[in-house]
């Protein structure tokens, strides 16, 4: 009889703990549903509207298809504007690439029905020519659009670059003329040609932003110096060296002009010996950081160490450099001369010679510098922690392979670990991998 009470005890106090686990799950249920929406909320079929939508918000493209065909109401929510304001075009070849095609039906549904909708559109393709034809064709067919940004990816090779510029300049003039309202443009390695920028111009210019064009061999500088002259709220530019010019420079300079906040420059050099590279004028770099005193101008090299000759010569306001490729000396010291407003460096390779005296020189001049990475470079011990030394806490990033610093009479590698953290004021070791 004990046993029978004892039992018969537990399991009521464990169907009172039950009964209120589910009224606290019933409480906050309430709270989020709203009383009165509570019952109706145990019914996926019934839950609010707001709640599908942002469930559906949430769910990948397909989960959010298969979710469609639940029901009339969950379809109805599924075309609904807001979700097909932002969309990316995922265009492949299925024997030549592993992404998952946007299927041609709901590319059709979507320019049906979703065209004047899209608004952040990005069109990723493989490495076949065949998927950037029909991105260029879905672009040709979107003349009802509101498009304020457009992206243009190539996951492999550029293969937008294999497009006829004829086809691929056709379809960008749809959507430069019917958006209006662009601010953000990135096409890098496309076939863009400048009567393609002026549509864009012509059509946008109070609106853009940002444009991205690196390696659009069909740009000249006349072109982009259109771009500069009208489009006055610009803020970001990326672009090759070889349209860079003096007189770019000058126009974004211009009183009518906002603040520039980001430059991107690609140098890159194929074939060596072969491109004469121009030199930009001090006068013209002044006048940009006079009027955008906060500009970040960002420099990508990727030449060979004969082809540096026209660069750093005079004092240039770049801020962040990044070498691709092998990099001289004598080239690391002009940039400690003069590269005063330098922020971060990263350095791939150099060869055999120890660069403590181009280091230190840097660390002394370029008293903004906040991030280093050295790959396939030899640096002392010595000389590396008198870097280090020189430039204290500031330097929150630095990337340094093991192999590039080589043991002295004064510091090992187990010495060197512990003098580094000292001076920057955290545990640091050198890196196994680079981190770039």
């Amino acid at each position: 009889m004990k046993r029978a009470r004892q039992k018969v005890v537990v399991e009521n106090e464990a169907s009172q703990t039950s009964q209120k686990s589910k009224k606290q799950k019933t409480c906050l249920y309430g709270s989020v549903f709203g009383e009165s929406d509570l019952h109706a909320s145990m019914d996926w079929g019934s839950l609010p509207h707001h709640v599908i939508l942002r469930i559906f918000q949430f769910l990948p493209l397909v989960d959010r298809a298969r979710a469609s065909s639940v029901c009339r109401r969950w379809n109805e929510i599924f075309h609904i504007p807001d979700l097909w304001r932002r969309f990316e075009f995922e265009l492949s070849q299925p024997a030549t690439s592993y992404l998952k095609s946007t299927h041609p039906d709901l590319i059709q549904q979507i320019i049906k029905r979703h065209a004047d909708h899209l608004q952040y559109v990005s069109f990723k393709v493989d490495s076949s020519t065949e998927s950037a034809e029909a991105a260029c064709d879905i672009l040709s067919r979107l003349v009802n659009c509101s498009i304020k940004t457009l992206g243009l990816i190539s996951t492999a090779k550029p293969s937008f670059m294999n497009v006829s510029k004829a086809h691929f300049a056709s379809a960008l003039t749809v959507v430069f003329v019917n958006s209006k309202s662009l601010s953000s443009v990135k096409i890098d390695d496309t076939p863009l040609d400048d009567p393609s920028l002026k549509v864009l111009v012509a059509n946008n210019s109070d609106t853009l932003k940002l444009l991205k064009m690196s390696s659009c061999p069909h740009v000249s500088p006349a072109g982009i110096l259109c771009v500069a002259d009208q489009c006055h709220g610009l803020k970001e530019l990326a672009l090759n060296y070889y349209i860079l010019s003096d007189e770019l420079l000058l126009a974004l300079s211009s009183e009518k002009h906002v603040d520039l906040e980001h430059l991107r420059i690609d140098v890159v050099s194929e074939n060596p010996g072969q491109v004469e590279f121009h030199t930009i004028k001090k006068q013209s770099w002044d006048a940009l950081v006079k009027h955008s005193p906060k500009v970040n101008i960002v420099m990508y090299f990727f030449l060979y160490e004969e082809e540096f000759d026209a660069f750093f010569r005079e004092e240039t306001p770049v801020t962040h450099l990044y070498f691709g490729r092998a990099v001289s000396k004598a080239m690391l010291g002009r940039i400690g001369m003069n590269c005063p407003r330098l922020i971060e460096l990263v350095v791939c390779a150099n060869g055999l010679q120890p660069l403590d005296d181009e280091l230190i020189r840097i660390a002394e001049r370029c008293k903004n510098l906040t991030a280093m990475g050295l790959g396939e470079c030899e640096v002392t011990c010595r000389g590396f922690i008198e870097f280090v030394k020189m430039c204290g806490g500031r330097l929150t990033q630095l990337s340094i392979m093991e192999e590039v610093l080589i043991p002295d009479n004064d510091y090992s590698l187990d010495r060197l670990h512990l003098e580094v953290s000292k001076h920057l004021g955290r545990m640091w070791f050198p890196d196994m991998m680079p981190t770039w």
